[in-house]
Order: structure tokens, then sequence, then C-alpha cells
């Protein structure tokens, strides 16, 4: 494993790179994570792939000073940076990274060779994230209930009593409101990648044209990112997509199921 800082316009951007295969692999880590996530891959994906995972903005030891806003031609940028010029490269993102690999794949298609996207976000609408990024009036409601969250975690507290969330939202809500620190960030990290929202019918589109092999894996008890999201993606693909489900929840980047995800980017 190496550790690289690359100067883009104001900021650092920190990635980490292992092995020297002739395939270049771009990882791209879920929210709260950082590119080490992916190190237990590399043992088995180094000898034939060149792997790079970047800090997401906010994340890692990146540091963002363009403020609030990652656009998605940033990382376009960055990625052209790190890489030689010719070479065309594969992806494997991570929940939040599975929005962003899904992101990249409809503006430079020709680029991607494979992607594998576990229990990837960008499959599906949340109205949360929606409302609290792509809107003036929702924006700053976040940014209120971030500083003053008790509302909130007593909605969500009574609401998951009568029934109306499941105790894995009540959970995430604890994990991220009853911290102010937590707090910060997920307004920060939310609003910086709010540009990053796939547009499924266009990529689709991407796929089939480029040829594109995508292979979608999802936790079968995962009450995060659903299943039936990414069946529904790959309807009428030409087969180019794949839907695996592994018994289990959402952290699907776990010792226990890396050889099965690696063998997707092996096969």
């Amino acid at each position: 494993m190496k550790t690289h800082l690359l100067r883009y316009r104001n900021s650092d951007i920190s990635y980490q790179t292992w092995g020297n295969g002739g395939k270049w692999l771009f990882c791209l880590h879920g929210y709260g994570e950082d590119s080490q996530s992916f190190e237990p891959f590399s043992s088995l994906l180094a000898d034939e792939y060149t792997m790079i995972a970047i800090d997401l903005p906010f994340h890692g030891h990146t540091e963002w000073r363009e403020g609030l806003l990652f656009d998605p031609a940033d990382l376009v940028a960055i990625i052209n940076l790190i890489k030689p010029a010719s070479h065309s490269f594969s992806l494997l993102g991570y929940s939040m990274g599975g929005r962003v690999a899904l992101q990249l794949a409809g503006m430079i298609p020709e680029q991607i060779q494979r992607m594998v996207l576990v229990a990837p976000d960008g499959l599906h609408k949340n109205k949360w994230q929606w409302l609290a990024t792509q809107t003036k009036a929702g924006n700053r409601l976040f940014a209120y209930c971030m500083r003053k969250p008790a509302t909130m975690i007593f909605l969500a507290d009574t609401g998951t009593k009568w029934g109306f969330f499941n105790k894995s939202l009540l959970r995430f809500v604890h994990y991220y409101l009853d911290k102010a620190t937590e707090r910060e960030l997920l307004y920060l990290r939310w609003t910086t990648m709010r540009l990053f929202k796939p547009n499924q019918v266009l990529i689709k589109k991407e796929i089939i044209r480029c040829k594109i092999v995508v292979h979608l894996i999802f936790g079968a008890f995962d009450r995060v990112i659903l299943p039936k999201h990414g069946y529904h993606f790959s309807k009428n693909a030409n087969k180019l997509i794949t839907v695996t489900e592994i018994a289990s929840g959402h952290l699907l980047l776990k010792e226990k199921y890396i050889p099965q995800i690696a063998g997707f980017l092996l096969a």
C-alpha cells in the first residue's frame, strides 16, 4: 500500500494505491468511510489490477477547500490526473461510492470497462436526502436540524414505536444525530456531494451502448439499500447488469464476503 497526496486547485486529495497490475481499478468508499476500506481486496486483486482508492471530500485525509460543492467534473479531473491518459478503468463502489460510480458511468462511459457496485446508493430517490440537498428551503431546514436535532430524534423515536420507521433507520438517526461532530459532518458531506444524482435512464443507455459489464451486489437483509432497486435497474439491459444477493445486511465489506465480491472483478 502507498499513500499519495494530489494537489487539486486549492485542495489536497488523499488516495491509496495497491498492486501494479495492467488493469486499473478505482475504488469509491461509502459514507463515513475512507480509502482504507478497500485494503482487504488488495491480496486478491493486486496482481491483475493497479488499485486506486480516493478519499472523497470530508472523508479520510482529503482536505477539501472548494466550498460545499464537489462537482462530478472535479472527480473526473482528479481521476485523469492520477491515471495515464490512454487507460480505461473499472470501478468498485460501496454504498455512497456506488452512487458516485453510477454518476461516472453517465459521464465517461467510454472509459469504463466494468463496474462492481456493492449495496449501491443512487438506484432510488432518498426523499429525505433530496429535500435536504436539492432545495434551498430543505437545505436551510437541514442545517437547522443539525444544530438543534432534538425534534428529529423525538420524531424518529416516536415513529419507530408506532411502526412508521424500522429499527435500522432509528439506529441511523441516533448514530449520526446524537453527536455534534457527526451532525456537522453529515451536513457537510450530504451538501457537498449533492450533484451526484445519477440519471438511471441515461446511465442504462450508456451501459448498453458501451457494453459495460455491471455487477450489483446487495445484502439480502439490507434495510438501507434494498435489492429490489437493483433488479428494477437490471431489466432490459441486454444481460449486461447482473444482481447478486448475499445473506447479509448493509455491511458487505467484511472479510468473509471479500473473495466473492473480488471474484466479479476477476471473472
